[in-house]
Order: structure tokens, then sequence, then C-alpha cells
């Protein structure tokens, strides 16, 4: 599968003629300590990574098998996880994290500017990730 940008316009604008609303960036972690995929954990990376990048948080949701009897519970590799989506004032911080895979998806987006570098790695570190990808999209 061939990766690119197709951009669809109406108005005969060019897309980079537009201004930046925001930025996002996407990771994809992989060879994680597991044992960082807790509620607490996650919660505690969103605490320092907003105070890293002078985010302000907002509502904090989860999704995962906490509260769910055993034999409810998730047991694939590709939906075995934490997933949370924090809040923050200019938008929001997702993440996925797969327990059994040692993995974790992190989306950071927001309209107001923020270094991705840093954040990048300060996100890459915090999960102990062994083989990382960054990608940053620019939103118009």
């Amino acid at each position: 599968m061939k990766s690119g940008t197709v951009s669809h316009q109406l108005n005969g604008d060019e897309p980079s003629s537009r201004p930046v609303y925001g930025q996002e960036v996407v990771l994809d972690l992989h060879g994680c300590d597991e044992r960082r995929f807790t509620r607490q954990s996650i919660e505690e990376f969103f605490v320092a990574l907003c105070e890293l990048i002078d985010m302000e948080r907002c509502d904090l949701h989860f999704w995962d098998d906490e509260g769910v009897p055993v034999d409810e519970q998730q047991t694939d590799p590709k939906t075995k996880g934490t997933s949370a989506v924090q809040f923050i004032l200019t938008s929001t911080i997702v993440i996925h994290t797969l327990d059994l895979m040692k993995a974790a998806y992190v989306n950071i987006f927001s309209c107001k500017e923020f270094d991705t570098d840093e954040a990048a790695q300060f996100t890459a570190t915090w999960f102990d990730s062994k083989d990382w990808t960054k990608n940053v999209v620019v939103r118009r």
C-alpha cells in the first residue's frame, strides 16, 4: 500500500495557502514496557506530557477491561489493552495500548503549537519503547 497525501478541493484554493490550524503527532510505539499500560501510569503520562508541552488538561476517559467480568474481557492481541482520551483545552491526546503486543499508538493533536520532537521523545521514553515512529500532520 502506498502512502501519501491526497487533497480534494472544490473552491480552487491551494491547500498550502490556507493558514495552519494545528498539528498532530502520530506515534507508533513497539517493544514497550507493558507494565506502563495501567490507568494510573497513563494518567501520570498525560499529566507529565501536558506539563511538558504546556497544555491545559480537561476531561479524561478510559476504556479497558477494568471492572469487566473475566469471561467478557478482551483476549485478542489487537483489542486487549487500554484506550484513553485526554481532552485538552486545545484538542485531544489519544492513546491505545496493546498489552499482548507491547505496543502503543498515541495521537497528540492541538491547535496550540508545541514541540513535536520533544513530545515524541518524551512519549517513547515514558513507555520504554524500543522501536518507534513519528509522523507529524499539519492541519489546515
